[in-house]
């Protein structure tokens, strides 16, 4: 069928990924509704990506089957992976892309912020501390695992700042939905954006 100018490319990727530490589908729209269907066998975090996908507005599923038996390290940081490969899959050559998205969010006591920009260039900056080590049976070092691995696929440059907050749920939380808000202005079209939103002509 002949594309006209109404309609718009479906951005979409489906991502297959196999290690002996992890075995993992993922698929991803992100011009989608928030939908998620999530199961990584770590309740939490099913959670964490549930509510990412809700605040993105971008349609997620995912399958992983980890090698929880050890702990939730490779289950969360693979997921991460192929979030990030999914992103870099379905925003193509980044054309029309507004790149930059930022978002303060308020949770209860927490205030955390995130800054965005899918600029081809993976950086991770990360200022967040929890009161403690785990967040009931989830780790809270595997927060900055998923979004480092998120980071080195996508190829973004993501900084993640929680400014206050004493509650490790809220924090891991506010940390999330931030991102999520973040992302869902950067991977917006900006109508008035002609071609790549680069100087260099390519991201």
């Amino acid at each position: 069928m002949k594309k006209t100018p109404e309609m718009k490319a479906v951005r979409s990727a489906v991502i297959q990924q196999n290690t002996k530490e992890t075995q993992i589908t993922l698929s991803m729209q992100i011009d989608g509704t928030g939908h998620a269907e999530v199961s990584t066998g770590l309740g939490f975090f099913d959670h964490m990506l549930t509510l990412f996908a809700a605040h993105s507005l971008i349609d997620l599923t995912v399958q992983c089957r980890g090698d929880l038996h050890v702990d939730g390290h490779h289950t969360v940081e693979d997921t991460g992976i192929a979030l990030g490969r999914a992103f870099a899959s379905a925003l193509g050559d980044k054309t029309g892309l507004r790149r930059y998205g930022h978002f303060t969010l308020p949770m209860d006591e927490t205030l955390a912020s995130a800054s965005v920009d899918f600029s081809g260039r993976p950086c991770l900056v990360y200022h967040v501390r929890f009161p403690s080590p785990q967040i009931g049976l989830f780790d809270s070092e595997l927060v900055h695992e998923f979004w480092q691995g998120f980071v080195n696929t996508a190829c973004c440059t993501l900084h993640l700042n929680v400014h206050y907050g004493s509650n490790g749920h809220h924090i891991a939380e506010s940390l999330f939905k931030a991102a999520a808000r973040a992302v869902r202005s950067a991977v917006e079209i900006d109508p008035r954006q002609q071609g790549i939103p680069s100087t260099k002509g390519t991201l």
